[in-house]
């Protein structure tokens, strides 16, 4: 069967699924890769009931539904099976050509698919294509048709429909550049097309988590290979909140083409106020005994800039969705270098993006338990224990540092040499500032009951 597979695959990929010249199409895609498609076709949609064969390219035909009210779906019939199998089933019982070399073919006819059984012109019986097979047209779908079955109230010009579909998804990307104690903050979103071949589309994008529901039956993805073609669109995409999402449509009108990347500006560059934070995380258990351990410990110094968004500006009011962010800063001759890429949620207006860089070079942290003591009542444990941190900093300057220490349940900090200050009921905060080329340590005591 895989000479017939093949053929089949090959008739199946030399029409793509494109909607008629005169057709218009709107594109919703969401963050989960989903493509709800809103066509208007050059129908002619009769009052009462009609029927229709229609080309609409691969979709999940559970999906289908009609945009406008006066009209009502009663019965769809999808055959989408353009793959060799399927091309193989509707020629059982026909007698079919294969090919072995230049001007030497042979006939005999397909019996089954599942095992493949053919039959000569001598009666005999064979297992095995005995060539690469040319099926009559008839059975042949290059692209996926759907019959449909509706009525109307009213005589309509054309026909409108939705459905969802796959093959093209996106993602946003921002890129923050450092200038002191500012930042340029663009951000564009970006729309890659894996099989959609779609002209002068309406597009939006859906940011959000939206629920889905098992599916039956999923369109199946198709992949190429990104061709590596890229446009800009003219203008920011506008946006507008729509049930708990929020949506961005892209000025005029766009082309998706397989293999094809575009980027589409979701709102203006613009300038915010940034702050570097300096952060050693907690050491402790959260839930569980509070252990006692002799080694010194190693810890990270985190790096993380949190970009303001103040509300009532255009920047703060506009929701950021989730996605990748580049931190960039300039060197000494003024070239930019990336200095952190971090992942952000969707983030909503007037709040601050906060990015993740990694870890301090200059920066190194010690933590050490240095005294560590028990008591147990009834069935309750009591342990006391101090700890030290030393901080060092190689770099030119004072750098401040927040060490946390987190735990839930009954625990106290008893005293330090540093005020610790409780940002909630399971955080405790020490804000260190380590002078440039030198050390300093500072010392706790934490009590826990559990």
């Amino acid at each position: 069967m895989t000479d017939i597979i093949r053929l089949a695959m090959v008739a199946a990929l030399l029409v793509a699924a494109t909607p008629s010249a005169h057709a218009q199409t709107g594109l919703t895609i969401d963050n989960a890769g989903r493509v709800l498609v809103r066509r208007t076709l050059p129908v002619a949609v009769p009052k009462g009931a009609s029927e229709h064969r229609l080309r609409l390219g691969a979709f999940d035909p559970g999906t289908l539904f009609a945009l406008d009210p006066a009209v009502s779906l009663l019965a769809a019939t999808y055959d989408g099976g353009a793959d060799g199998q399927s091309t193989a089933r509707r020629a059982i019982g026909r007698e079919l050509v294969f090919v072995r070399g230049a001007g030497d073919t042979v006939r005999a006819t397909l019996l089954a698919v599942d095992p493949e059984l053919y039959r000569y012109a001598d009666g005999t019986i064979g297992f095995q294509a005995p060539g690469m097979a040319r099926f009559p047209a008839d059975v042949v779908i290059v692209e996926p048709t759907v019959r449909l079955a509706l009525s109307s109230t009213r005589s309509l010009k054309t026909l409108a429909l939705g459905y969802f579909t796959a093959g093209a998804n996106w993602r946003a990307s921002y890129q923050v550049i450092l200038n002191g104690t500012d930042a340029r903050v663009s951000g564009n979103a970006v729309v890659q097309s894996g099989s959609l071949n779609i002209p002068d589309a309406e597009l939006q994008l859906l940011a959000g988590d939206v629920g889905t529901a098992p599916r039956d039956q999923m369109v199946a993805k198709r992949n190429y290979a990104a061709a590596g073609v890229m446009a800009m669109e003219a203008g920011p995409a506008a946006e507008q909140g729509i049930g708990e999402a929020h949506l961005y449509s892209v000025p005029g009108r766009m082309t998706l083409r397989p293999g094809e990347t575009s980027l589409v500006a979701l709102f203006e560059p613009t300038t915010a106020p940034v702050v570097k934070r300096l952060v050693v995380r907690s050491g402790i258990p959260f839930w569980g005994g509070l252990p006692q351990y002799g080694d010194e410990q190693v810890v990270p110094v985190a790096v993380t800039y949190v970009v303001t968004r103040a509300p009532g500006t255009p920047f703060g009011d506009t929701p950021v969705p989730g996605g990748v962010a580049r931190i960039y800063q300039p060197d000494n001759a003024g070239r930019l270098q990336l200095i952190g890429e971090s992942g952000i949620g969707h983030t909503a207006a007037g709040q601050p993006m906060e990015l993740d860089a990694g870890t301090a070079f200059d920066l190194t942290a010690r933590r050490t338990q240095t005294t560590y003591t028990t008591a147990r009542e009834k069935s309750r444990t009591t342990a006391m224990a101090d700890y030290g941190v030393q901080l060092s900093n190689a770099g030119d300057s004072t750098a401040t540092v927040d060490v946390y220490e987190e735990r839930g349940g009954d625990w106290s900090v008893l005293q330090s040499s540093v005020p610790a200050d409780r940002v909630s009921s399971t955080r405790v905060r020490f804000r260190v500032a380590v002078p440039a080329k030198g050390d300093l340590t500072f010392t706790y005591r934490i009590r826990a009951t559990w």
